[in-house]
C-alpha cells in the first residue's frame, strides 16, 4: 500500500498546489471584471443552481459513496484550475490569430473540456483505485462541470449587469436576462458535457481491453468538445437557432445521460450482491450480512437501529462496517471482472481485515430486510 499512499499525497499535493494558483487567478479575473457590488450579486445568482446540481449527482452516488475531499478537490479543480488554464489557452488562441467566433466555437470547447477533463486523468492516474465505473466518472465529471460553471457565470452576470459584454447597456433587466438562460435553462451544460469525458473513463476502467482503456477517454473528450461547441455555436446565430439546439440536441442529450445515469444506479444493487455473494462463499465476510448492505433502505434502517440500542459508537461501527463491506463488493467485482488494480489483494485484505475487527462489536435487527 505503500505506492497507494505515495500516489495519494501526490495527487493531494499537485491539485492542491493547482487550485490555489488557479483560485489567486480567477480571483484577479473576477476583480478586475467588475465593481464589488456587481460581482457580489453575481456570485450568489451563480451559487443558486450549485446546491441542486451537487444533490443530483449526490443522488447518483449513493450506493458506493465517493470521498467527500475527493469531490469537493473536483469543484475547486473546476471553478479555479479549469477556469484559469482555460482562459489562458484562449488567450493564446487570439493571439494566434483566432477570430472570436472560431475562439466560441472551436478553442473554447476544446480547452474548457480538456482542463476540465484533466483532473479525471488525475485521478485515473494516482487514484485510480476510486474509481469503479462509469457512474463514478459521471459523479467526478459532475462535479468539476459545476465548478466551472459556477465561475463562469459570475464572470458572464458580472458582464452582463456592467454591460461589458457587448449586448447592451447592462443592468437589471440584462442581469435578469443572463440569469435566467444560464442559471435556470441551462444550469446543466457544463457538468452534462464533461459527463461524456467521465463516461469514457469509466469505460476505461471497466474494460479488460486496452484499446477500450486507451481511447474510451479520448471518445468521451471529443463528444464533450463536439457538443459544447454546438451549443456555444448556437449562441451566435440568434435565439431562434439557440432554442432550436436546446430542443433538438441539449435537452434530449441531457435526458440520454441521466437515464443512462440512472440505469447504471439501478444495477448497483445486483452488482453488489453478486460480488458479496461471490465474497461470502469465499469466507470473507458472513452472508447473512449482505441484504443489510445492497439495499440502501436497509443500510439506513440498520444505523438507526444501531444508534437506538448503543447510541452513537454503534451508529459509527455500523457506517464503518458497512463501508468497508461495500468496497470490498466494488473491489471483489473488478476482481471478478479481471479489472481489478494492481494492488487489489492488498487492498482487499485490509478490508477484510477491517471487517473482522468491527463485526463482533456490531449487529443487525434482522435477517429480514424492511420492505419498500
Amino acid at each position: 500500500m505503500h505506492r497507494g499512499r505515495r500516489d495519494s499525497v501526490a495527487f493531494t499535493v499537485v491539485v492542491g498546489i493547482l487550485v490555489l494558483l488557479g483560485g489567486l487567478a480567477m480571483a484577479l479575473v473576477i476583480g478586475l471584471s467588475g465593481a464589488p457590488g456587481s460581482l457580489a450579486v453575481a456570485a450568489l445568482l451563480a451559487a443558486v443552481p450549485v446546491g441542486p446540481l451537487v444533490g443530483c449527482f449526490m443522488w447518483l452516488d449513493r450506493y458506493e459513496p465517493e470521498p467527500r475531499n475527493l469531490l469537493a478537490a473536483g469543484l475547486l479543480w473546476g471553478a479555479f484550475v479549469a477556469t484559469a488554464a482555460a482562459l489562458v489557452f484562449q488567450g493564446i488562441g487570439l493571439a494566434g490569430g483566432a477570430s472570436e467566433r472560431d475562439t466560441l466555437s472551436v478553442v473554447a470547447p476544446l480547452t474548457e473540456e480538456a482542463t476540465k477533463g484533466a483532473f479525471l486523468l488525475l485521478l485515473l492516474w494516482w487514484r485510480r483505485h476510486e474509481l469503479d465505473g462509469v457512474l463514478d466518472g459521471i459523479v467526478y465529471a459532475g462535479m468539476v462541470g459545476i465548478g466551472f460553471a459556477f465561475t463562469e457565470n459570475i464572470l458572464y452576470l458580472a458582464a452582463a449587469y456592467d454591460g461589458t459584454d457587448g449586448l447592451g447597456p447592462g443592468g437589471t433587466e440584462a442581469l435578469t436576462g443572463t440569469f435566467i438562460v444560464r442559471c435556470l435553462i441551462s444550469p446543466f451544460a457544463h457538468p452534462l458535457f464533461t459527463a461524456f469525458t467521465g463516461i469514457g473513463v469509466g469505460l476505461a476502467i471497466a474494460s479488460r481491453r486496452t484499446v477500450v482503456r486507451v481511447l474510451a477517454p479520448v471518445a468521451g473528450f471529443l463528444v464533450a468538445a463536439f457538443l459544447h461547441g454546438l451549443w456555444n455555436a448556437s449562441t451566435l446565430s440568434g435565439t431562434g437557432h439557440f432554442f432550436l439546439v436546446y430542443g433538438t440536441l441539449m435537452l434530449p442529450a441531457l435526458v440520454a445521460v441521466a437515464a443512462f445515469a440512472i440505469y447504471r444506479r439501478r444495477s448497483e444493487r445486483p452488482l453488489l450482491a453478486a460480488a458479496l455473494q461471490d465474497a461470502a462463499d469465499r469466507g470473507l465476510l458472513p452472508a447473512t450480512d449482505i441484504p443489510w448492505l445492497v439495499d440502501l433502505r436497509a443500510r439506513r434502517h440498520a444505523r438507526r437501529w444501531a444508534r437506538a440500542h448503543g447510541g452513537t459508537p454503534a451508529e459509527r461501527g455500523m457506517r464503518e462496517y458497512q463501508a468497508a463491506a461495500i468496497e470490498l463488493g466494488y473491489l471483489h467485482h473488478r476482481y471478478l471482472r479481471g479489472t481489478a488494480p494492481d494492488d487489489f489483494s492488498v487492498r482487499g485484505q485490509e478490508f477484510v481485515e477491517q471487517l473482522r475487527r468491527i463485526r463482533p462489536y456490531i449487529s443487525f435487527p434482522g435477517q429480514v430486510v424492511p420492505t419498500r
